[in-house]
C-alpha cells in the first residue's frame, strides 16, 4: 500500500497532534493546567511540530523503511498539581496511546464495513487512505505503550510498582533513550509483526 510521502505525513502529524493534546486534556481534568496555561490544548499542528520528530524521523523512516514514523512536542503537565492517586500519572500518560487506538478502530471499522459490502464509497482511493490512517494510529499506540521511559508504557510500569526499586526507576529515566534506541534496533523486529496482525484484525484487510 503506497500513498503519497506528503499525504502520510499529514496524517501522521493530526494522529501525534491528538495523541498530545489527549495527555493535555486528561492532565487538565485532572486538576494540572499547565497544556492550557501555554496554549497547547489545540489541534493546532503548528503549536505542536518537533523538526526532528514531526519531519526528519518521518523522512528517514519512509525512505529506508517504507512506514512513517514520529512524534510532536510532549504537552507539558506537572504531577504536583495531579489529583492525589497512584494512577493519576498513568492515566495521563495512558490517554494518548488510547487516542491512538481509537482512532485506529474507528477507521479500521470503517474499512471492514466498506470492504466486507463492497460499498460504493470504499474506492481504492479511501481504501489506501483509511488503511494508512488505521496502520499510523496502531504503530503509535503499540510503540508509546512500551514500559521505557520517557515512552508512555512507562509510567503504567511506575504506577504498578509505585514504592519499589526506586533505583530502577531511577536508572531507566536517565539511560531512557539508549534504552529506546537498543529497543528500535533490536526488538522492534519482534513487535513490528504484531502490529502488521492487529491491523488485520481490526480491518479485515492485508497490509
Amino acid at each position: 500500500m503506497q500513498v503519497d510521502f506528503l499525504f502520510q505525513i499529514a496524517i501522521l502529524i493530526m494522529s501525534v497532534v491528538i495523541h498530545e493534546v489527549s495527555h493535555g486534556y486528561v492532565a487538565s481534568y485532572l486538576g494540572d493546567q499547565t497544556a492550557r496555561y501555554q496554549g497547547r490544548l489545540t489541534l493546532n499542528p503548528v503549536k505542536h511540530l518537533d523538526f526532528v520528530g514531526s519531519f526528519l524521523v518521518p523522512s528517514i523512516a519512509y525512505f529506508l523503511g517504507g512506514f512513517i514514523f514520529g512524534w510532536a512536542k510532549p504537552v507539558p503537565y506537572n504531577p504536583y498539581n495531579l489529583k492525589p492517586g497512584r494512577w493519576s500519572e498513568a492515566l495521563v500518560a495512558v490517554s494518548g496511546p488510547a487516542s491512538n487506538v481509537l482512532i485506529a478502530l474507528i477507521f479500521g471499522l470503517l474499512l471492514r464495513v466498506g470492504v466486507a459490502t463492497e460499498a460504493s464509497w470504499a474506492n481504492p482511493a479511501f481504501v489506501q487512505i483509511t488503511a494508512i490512517i488505521v496502520f499510523i494510529n496502531i504503530l503509535l499506540g503499540v510503540f508509546n505503550l512500551m514500559p521505557i521511559p520517557p515512552l508512555d508504557g512507562s509510567k503504567l510500569l511506575f504506577a504498578l510498582f509505585p514504592d519499589k526499586l526506586p533505583q530502577i526507576r531511577e536508572f531507566f529515566e536517565k539511560y531512557g533513550l539508549v534504552l529506546i534506541l537498543l529497543f528500535i534496533f533490536f526488538l522492534w523486529q519482534f513487535i513490528f509483526p504484531i502490529i502488521i496482525w492487529l491491523f488485520h484484525l481490526i480491518t479485515g484487510v492485508a497490509f
